[in-house]
């Protein structure tokens, strides 16, 4: 009922609820959030009336060291997820250590997340102690026991009180746990992250330490018997924030945060812990990391972890870190893939310290293992580059075909516009593959030059392509053989790079595919020849375009083919 009445020219309104058949009028004024809080309160207070609620027992610790607990006061007793543990002592001068242990144990079975343990650690300030309980595991009995350090030994602690609570609310809320030794290194998880979240594939694990006695965290990944290791960089600041992959598919992982041991080398304690539950059913396999992972401050973006799965090409993705040493001259990155015996490489630029490229996976169906590698930087000229593993991992390919002469390859860049086009101009009018061959063959003989000085002082570079040969219109055999492959390819001729030896040096050369078999040509050969002067002399010859097999073995000893 509305009743109205009007005052001084002011008008009053008075609203009188009415509940049909009993309700709580304030209700009225509640978020659906706040009646289900005050819908388990209710339900603590109920199971709390039909209890003994006996005072709190202390044990006889409590006495030596002159300490009491304020809260909770009853020995058993229920509440809605959250209790308070607060208490004081008379004379903690004597403790080895400030902190107080709060352990918590399911007695009733773990169900929810399967934990059965949780502990908090508190600070005693000026002789008192408080901290607010979350239970971690829903509903059930729970057995608590708060501890007090000891004097003798500074890892030692004695029961102040043991005693059993009841959660009523069956939603499962879970903080971050914090080890001692976690909170005595300053570690904290940025508020975001949960001590019980969900996700899907992976997890975003950020936060800092305040006292950070080293570069490194490390990370431990377990589920079902299954463990995964891996260290996070920390920053001058003491920050860290990288995405954790959830290897072992759909389910609870639990990941734990740990921290340097300041007096032990490469020792690592156990500082924090979360729970994942992954939505994602995919399993993956960990990458394996390198020593020059973390020397030459590569961090890797994508992928996350092994076992994924591409069609003919996969991504790679990451950053190198400024600081790091030889950071400003790695130009390039090396993917080296294998599968049933066979390997390609290719590189993959680093521009402005980071990399975001792709690699192919040539060889037909199936499982091919991936080395990420660092170049080796030196000043030393030579026909040959060293590089090292950083990062190892498995890559599936769901395609069925094998493209390996086909697509494009290290200094190979079939792909390219500019190679599409001028492979375009030069075959047009040319009907049969042997005639799209030939004209290749024909327009990088006449118009590359042989590169002297290149080959007599071994002056090789990482970026030596067909795309540079083209630019610059010179180079040695494999600059010739990368150039007309990429011609070869681009228009769709399966074409492969030939290693071998000719006149006592190594030599490369090309295979193309026409009409079902494998035709030889030599572009290098074809372009001239060098004089006693070591002087390149210009001399076009079609006599290196599909020869005599016999007479081309005269000069030319076949030992293998690059992919």
């Amino acid at each position: 009922m509305n009743t109205f009445r009007r005052a001084g020219g002011l008008l009053f309104v008075t609203l009188v609820l009415v509940c049909i058949g009993g309700c709580n009028p304030l209700s009225f004024f509640q978020t659906e959030a706040e009646q289900e809080l005050n819908r388990w309160d209710r339900l603590a207070m109920e199971k709390n009336e039909s209890l003994s609620l006996e005072e709190m027992k202390l044990e006889p610790y409590a006495k030596q060291v002159g300490a009491r607990l304020s809260s909770p006061e009853y020995q058993q007793f229920a509440v809605n997820s959250r209790f308070k543990v607060a208490g004081s002592i008379e004379d903690d001068g004597d403790f080895l250590t400030d902190w107080v242990w709060i352990e918590i144990k399911k007695t009733d079975g773990p169900k929810g997340t399967g934990e059965k343990t949780f502990s908090y650690y508190t600070r005693i300030k000026k002789g008192k102690f408080s901290r607010s309980i979350q239970l971690f595991n829903g509903k059930g009995e729970y057995e608590v026991v708060v501890r007090l350090p000891g004097t003798e030994k500074k890892d030692r602690f004695y029961d102040l009180a043991r005693f059993h609570v009841i959660n009523v609310n069956p939603k499962i809320t879970r903080e971050v746990g914090y080890t001692r030794t976690g909170l005595e290194s300053g570690l904290k998880l940025d508020d975001e992250q949960q001590g019980l979240q969900k996700a899907d594939g992976e997890v975003q694990l950020k936060g800092s330490l305040k006292k950070p006695g080293s570069h490194r965290v490390m990370v431990r990944l377990e589920k079902g018997g299954e463990e995964w290791k891996h260290l996070l960089r920390v920053d001058k600041k003491g920050h860290f924030d990288q995405r954790i992959p959830l290897l072992y598919g759909k389910g609870i992982h639990q990941v734990t945060v740990m921290t340097s041991d300041p007096e032990r080398k490469n020792y690592y304690n156990e500082a924090a812990t979360l729970l994942v539950k992954n939505r994602s059913d995919q399993k993956r396999t960990p990458i394996q990391f390198f020593k020059h992972y973390d020397s030459r401050g590569v961090n890797l973006d994508v992928p996350l972890a092994g076992g994924g799965s591409g069609k003919m090409k996969y991504r790679i993705k990451g950053s190198i870190d400024p600081k790091a040493p030889f950071a400003s001259q790695t130009k390039h990155l090396i993917v080296q893939t294998k599968k049933d015996g066979m390997e390609a490489t290719y590189f993959i630029p680093v521009k402005n310290y980071q990399f975001d490229g792709q690699f192919w996976l040539r060889f037909g169906k199936g499982a091919y293992e991936v080395t990420l590698n660092v170049p080796e930087i030196t000043s030393q000229k030579r026909d040959y580059f060293r590089f090292f593993g950083v990062a190892r991992f498995t890559v599936n390919n769901t395609e069925e075909q094998d493209l390996r002469n086909l697509l494009p390859s290290r200094g190979i860049q079939s792909e390219d516009a500019s190679i599409q086009r001028l492979a375009r101009q030069l075959t047009q009018g040319k009907t049969t593959k042997r005639e799209k061959a030939k004209a290749i063959y024909q327009y990088v003989a006449q118009n590359i030059s042989y590169d002297v000085q290149k080959f007599k002082q071994d002056d090789f570079e990482y970026d030596d392509s067909a795309l540079k040969t083209l630019r610059e219109k010179s180079g040695v055999c494999q600059d010739y053989t990368f150039l007309a492959i990429a011609l070869l390819r681009s228009i769709d001729l399966e074409a492969r790079f030939v290693e071998g030896m000719a006149d006592g040096n190594r030599h490369s050369w090309v295979e193309v595919k026409v009409d079902g078999r494998w035709l030889t040509m030599d572009p290098t050969w074809g372009s001239g020849y060098i004089n006693q002067n070591d002087q390149f002399v210009k001399r076009y010859t079609t006599e290196y375009f599909d020869p005599n097999p016999s007479e081309f073995q005269k000069t030319h000893r076949r030992i293998g083919v690059m992919y």
